[in-house]
């Protein structure tokens, strides 16, 4: 059971920790608004990534191949959305930034609808079903448990969700720190650059 939970501990550290667009959204959304807020996308985002542990735990390769030949479709509406919201990140910065009394409007984001904007982001991403139906190939053996794979997509969400909210509460600490209108105009100009270029890399590959 310990191998278990280790393996899917660490293939859920392993999807979440490489820096992507939505890590920095993350980042940037703690900063620019409020932790309960950041805290909202994290969860979003690690629960897309326990979807598809399950997923990958109960279908193996199946639907991996599947995804395969739509895969860059996904990649392209995936950069679009990412271009889209970034470009809205740096419209309502500048909005704020001339705008004083607009900053108090940016933290009645509702944390449902964060929730579910992440959540949506990320599974748009086709390389997490591969990535976790490999693992479980990988990993999987007659000495699993019989509730192996739930205890793998278990412990591959609490790893992920924690790496998120680590990532959110680090964001909070950097808004807290820049509370400046100058500076949160500063944080949403380079997190917002930032998306844009992942956004745009994203397209470029495969």
């Amino acid at each position: 059971m310990d191998d278990v939970l280790i393996s899917g501990a660490l293939a859920g550290f392993g999807i979440a920790m490489p820096v992507g667009a939505v890590t920095v959204m993350i980042v940037t959304l703690s900063a620019q608004t409020s932790l309960r807020t950041g805290l909202a996308g994290a969860m979003g985002t690690a629960t897309a990534d326990g979807l598809y542990a399950l997923i990958a735990a109960l279908t193996g390769a199946a639907l991996a191949g599947l995804l395969q030949p739509v895969a860059q479709p996904m990649r392209w509406t995936a950069a679009v959305v990412l271009l889209a919201l970034a470009a809205k990140g740096l419209a309502d910065a500048v909005r704020r930034s001339l705008d004083a009394g607009s900053v108090q409007r940016v933290e009645e984001k509702r944390p449902l609808n964060v929730y579910l904007q992440f959540l949506g982001l990320t599974v748009l991403n086709p390389l997490t079903i591969v990535y976790f139906s490999t693992l479980v190939l990988a990993l999987r053996n007659d000495d699993w448990p019989a509730m192996g794979g739930l205890l793998f997509v278990v412990a591959a969400f609490a790893a992920s969700a924690s790496w998120q909210v680590l990532i959110a509460v680090g964001g909070a600490l950097v808004g807290r720190v820049l509370t400046s209108d100058r500076g949160r105009l500063g944080t949403a100009l380079i997190g917002n650059g930032v998306i844009i270029f992942l956004a745009v890399r994203l397209m470029l590959s495969g």
